[in-house]
């Protein structure tokens, strides 16, 4: 939460734009469906969801995240929201928004509030349920099933001692009490060595070849790998599982999202007459896309299923 001077100038940079926004506008009619007044400034209401799309814009809580009317957080918003109308009534009363930079400020103020409501309408008539489902569906069509394995490993030190484990297990001694005993791999020891389902290819070179037409009940070692040698028993062999659709829905929002963004502005500046009136400098470095940005936009990969168990 801002305060002191700091709070003032953030204050400060949104009044021009609370300006912009008051004018012409109906505070007496809820903007929402179910909206509540909880303030007003010289007869103007301050409405609910004004406090809630401020918290939102400063990052405090998320898009579709509820905001307690009795909270500290909602009190303080609440607050922020009326300065900004104060300072905004007072910037009109001395016509600062008549003042050509002022006018400028106010007009990308409005380009922005604009371009983040088609992009919000726009992502709403592209992000529907029928349509995230629809291309669930189409990928899982799509999706190219790969053999999954579950098994169990005991980590020794040497193929000596996997020998000699080997000869316990054919006396009867129990692979999972064995593993919690002897195994050396501290992040499958104490589950009974249990890797979980896996497929080969995220397995090591070693456990990738040595699993190759595995069968169920199979004792297979010793394998060489990181700080000893393995002795696995395969558990169960199956067709991968397909991702579950509530897994796979971050992924597929992300990509209809961009997709439909894209597909807009290409729209947009195709129509529209678009000069540069600068060049880049010659040898300057090209703009660097955010880390999260995606790389192309196309329909997602299937997802194969999360390994359950830590590899050696």
């Amino acid at each position: 939460m801002a305060s002191g001077p700091f709070r003032i100038a953030m204050i400060a940079a949104l009044a021009l734009g609370a300006a912009a926004c008051d004018r012409g506008g109906d505070s007496s009619s809820p903007p929402e469906r179910g909206d509540k007044a909880v303030a007003r400034v010289d007869g103007k209401t301050v409405w609910a969801s004004d406090v809630k799309r401020e918290a939102i814009a400063q990052g405090l809580i998320g898009e579709g995240e509820p905001l307690d009317t009795s909270s500290d957080l909602f009190r303080q918003m609440m607050d922020q929201v009326i300065d900004q109308k104060l300072l905004a009534a007072e910037a009109q009363r001395r016509k600062l928004d008549k003042d050509p930079l002022a006018q400028r400020r106010l007009t990308a103020a409005q380009d922005r509030v604009m371009g983040d409501m088609l992009v919000e309408t726009t992502v709403a008539d592209a992000v529907t349920e029928d349509n995230i489902r629809g291309l669930y569906e189409e990928q899982q069509k799509l999706a190219r099933r790969s053999e999954e394995i579950r098994a169990r490993q005991i980590v020794l030190a040497t193929a000596t001692e996997v020998d000699q484990v080997k000869k316990l297990l054919a006396a009867g001694a129990n692979f999972e009490a064995l593993a919690m005993e002897r195994s050396r791999d501290a992040a499958t020891r104490f589950n009974g060595g249990d890797l979980g389902y896996f497929t080969t290819d995220v397995m090591p070179e070693a456990y990738e070849a040595a699993l190759k037409g595995a069968k169920p009940g199979q004792l297979i070692g010793p394998v060489p790998t990181q700080g000893g040698f393995a002795l696995v028993k395969v558990e169960d062999v199956r067709q991968e599982q397909p991702i579950p659709l509530d897994a796979a829905r971050p992924q597929i929002v992300r990509f209809l999202t961009y997709d439909r963004i894209r597909d807009l502005l290409e729209k947009l500046r195709a129509k529209a007459k678009v000069e540069t009136l600068i060049k880049p400098e010659a040898g300057a470095p090209k703009p660097v896309p955010p880390a999260d940005a995606p790389k192309t936009v196309a329909p997602p990969a299937p997802v194969t299923p999360t390994q359950k168990g830590a590899a050696p």
